[in-house]
């Protein structure tokens, strides 16, 4: 049952964000009491970002919002960049970050949509 996981949760969250609050809703409705990194507040090294890339496994462009002000204004285009820039850039700036994550033990989803986040806290 995913209430009883005895793996800590981590939200990357942004309380602004409509699929953020949703996915910590829909968490708390499954029992879990996500661990909560407001990522504005909090920002992450591109260590961290690059380890979350690990958990995600995928096309690491998955983790970038590229419609944002931020990325347009570097000029580049997301196909260009590799894993590597997209963790610097994300770390510069964190607004650029997909979200929510939500990550438990070696696991990690992008909450969009929110249900896809319940496929880390299932064993």
């Amino acid at each position: 049952m995913p209430g009883n996981t005895k793996t800590p949760v981590t939200i990357w969250h942004n309380p602004r964000c409509s699929k953020s609050r949703e996915t910590l809703a829909l968490l708390q409705k499954h029992g879990i009491e996500p661990e909560i990194r407001e990522y504005l507040k909090a920002p992450p090294t591109a260590a961290e970002v690059d380890s979350l890339l690990d958990l995600l496994g995928g096309e690491p462009r998955a983790l970038l919002r590229d419609n944002e002000a931020e990325f347009k204004a570097t000029g580049r285009k997301a196909a260009t960049l590799d894993r590597k820039e997209i963790a610097s850039l994300i770390a510069r700036h964190p607004v650029l970050l997909q979200r929510p994550v939500v990550v438990a033990g070696t696991k990690a989803a992008i909450g969009r949509p929110p249900e896809a986040a319940l496929k880390v806290i299932k064993g």
